[in-house]
């Protein structure tokens, strides 16, 4: 039986178990007459069946078949040079505890500590001892938020054993950048993710070479590439991007339209910019008296306008002429109005709003809003400081407008994790969650005392701890480790064998184990 015979058979049967055995037969066996026979025993009328052990059998005449590759010759290439210092001893066991994913006296979930630890064994600058190197890939392997610190820190023995093992092939292709001809080839033949990747590191490190690698190749990418390709050009977004981006205003694919409009509203000078202005000084004015804004909402969206991002319907539910009001301000630049109209975003956040037609008391919420989505996408932080307002203590939710989230995420991380810890102490962790997470990790001592107390507060309520899993996920991640004794006070103090002790306790071994992670890392490097 020839090899081709072999092959015609099989892809017959793959293609009979694509298609079903009740709208394909069975293939009559192929091959010597011993295994026609076989094969022949193994009919019935039950099809499914038949098939399945059909290709059983010619599984193993396909296996028994292999030729065994040719012998190396001579001993291989060893790998190059690693001159990084190695991971402490202690710092090295802790890898591969987290590796195993399990560990005596430590938390239960070690694969969500794993990325810490690569973070900053990465940046000080370690090698791991070469016995760890195929589990650190393997993670990569599993784990795509882990893999470039996990590849990284592998190292040229990584990229070595990659090389030979061609599960580990994807080290060969992040690691591309390296070698310009490797790069050129995984932006001609590589995966969509690794393109992204490439394009997204491109652009940090060379914006204008990024840039020129994209338009060389987007008349052939599909809308839905071209839409996450667009994406990454918020790495490193200049006039210099304009022109491009102005092109893809005409794209063919709406959601690309979209996202183009939304980086040229949150670029500084760009054209989009001015034409938005015009429109919203024609819809947004100051009294003659400076007493009050007055609006007169756009009117129909016109071809220019949608050209611009402004749909013509609202896909919200929202008013139209809300909807249109929203889009037009959200995407002015805000030094717009405070150009214009002389006064501070706290002095034109605290004016009376009203209908330019009949002076109804209308558009304030819209015309605030709008204002906070344009201080989020042009990263404003005088504008969001004064949008969000004073955390407020008494239980009351915020009255900034927008989402307080995403404000808040604009402000630098030490007044972030201030404005949140002063929030905390009047609310509860639920009204937390989302703010935590706009948080820089591991939180300041003072937000993480702010998240201690409320986890008390919480357990004397009488609530569950499940109702709080978001944030106690988040605590063990973020919390600080200097922390740890006063959480162990909590689980101490908590009535014995109920879940509050056994969520304290786990959390304050958590806090712990971080605590020795990090210190090893920060201890003397080994002998390189």
């Amino acid at each position: 039986m020839t090899a081709d015979t072999a092959a015609d058979h099989w892809s017959a049967l793959l293609g009979t178990a694509l298609l079903g055995t009740d709208r394909r037969p069975l293939p009559p066996p192929a091959g010597p007459p011993a295994y026609r026979a076989a094969a022949a025993e193994l009919a019935g009328p039950d099809h499914a069946t038949a098939l399945l052990e059909q290709a059983a059998l010619a599984t193993v005449r396909r296996r028994a078949g292999l030729l065994p590759l040719p012998a190396p010759t001579g001993a291989p290439v060893p790998a190059a040079p690693d001159p990084r210092p190695e991971l402490p001893q202690a710092a090295a066991r802790r890898l591969t505890v987290l590796l195993a994913g399990r560990g005596g006296g430590g938390p239960a979930n070690l694969a969500e500590l794993l990325p810490q630890w690569l973070v900053e064994a990465r940046s000080r600058g370690y090698r791991p001892p070469a016995a760890l190197v195929p589990g650190l890939l393997e993670a990569a392997r599993a784990r795509n938020e882990v893999r470039a610190d996990a590849v990284a820190l592998a190292g040229p023995l990584g990229r070595w054993l990659a090389e030979r093992n061609p599960q580990w092939r994807f080290v060969l292709r992040t690691t591309a950048a390296e070698s310009p001809t490797e790069a050129d080839r995984i932006w001609q033949e590589g995966l969509f993710a690794e393109r992204v990747t490439h394009l997204t590191r491109l652009r940090r490190r060379d914006p204008a070479a990024g840039l020129a690698l994209l338009t060389g190749s987007w008349a052939r990418e599909r809308a839905e590439d071209r839409l996450l390709f667009l994406d990454a050009l918020q790495e490193g977004l200049s006039l210099a991007d304009e022109p491009f981006l102005e092109a893809a205003l005409d794209d063919r694919s709406k959601n690309v339209r979209a996202t183009a409009a939304e980086l040229l509203a949150g670029l500084p000078g760009s054209a989009l910019g001015r034409r938005m202005a015009r429109r919203a000084l024609a819809a947004v004015e100051l009294a003659a008296d400076g007493s009050r804004l007055l609006v007169t909402p756009p009117g129909e969206v016109t071809a220019r306008m949608r050209r611009d991002g402004v749909a013509p319907d609202s896909p919200t539910g929202r008013g139209e002429q809300a909807w249109r009001l929203g889009e037009v301000l959200a995407a002015t630049p805000l030094d717009t109005w405070t150009g214009t109209f002389g006064l501070t975003p706290a002095q034109l956040l605290a004016l009376p709003v009203a209908d330019a037609a009949d002076g109804g008391a209308l558009w304030r919420e819209e015309l605030h809003e709008a204002w906070a989505r344009a201080a989020v996408r042009q990263r404003d932080t005088g504008w969001a400081r004064v949008l969000l307002g004073p955390a407020p203590r008494d239980g009351r939710p915020v009255r900034g407008a927008g989402a307080p989230a995403k404000l808040l995420a604009v402000l630098p991380p030490a007044e972030r994790a201030g404005w949140t810890a002063a929030f905390l102490r009047g609310h509860g962790l639920g009204d937390a969650f989302q703010l935590l997470g706009a948080c820089a990790t591991p939180w300041t001592p003072p937000l993480s005392t702010a998240v201690v107390a409320a986890l008390e507060r919480a357990a004397a309520s009488g609530a569950y701890p499940w109702s709080h899993s978001g944030v106690l996920g988040l605590t063990e991640r973020s919390l600080a480790p200097a922390t740890a004794p006063a959480v162990a006070a909590l689980a101490a103090d908590a009535a014995p064998d109920t879940a509050w002790a056994e969520t304290f306790d786990r959390l304050a071994r958590t806090l712990r184990f971080r605590a020795a992670m990090l210190a090893e890392l920060a201890g003397p490097a080994a002998p390189g």
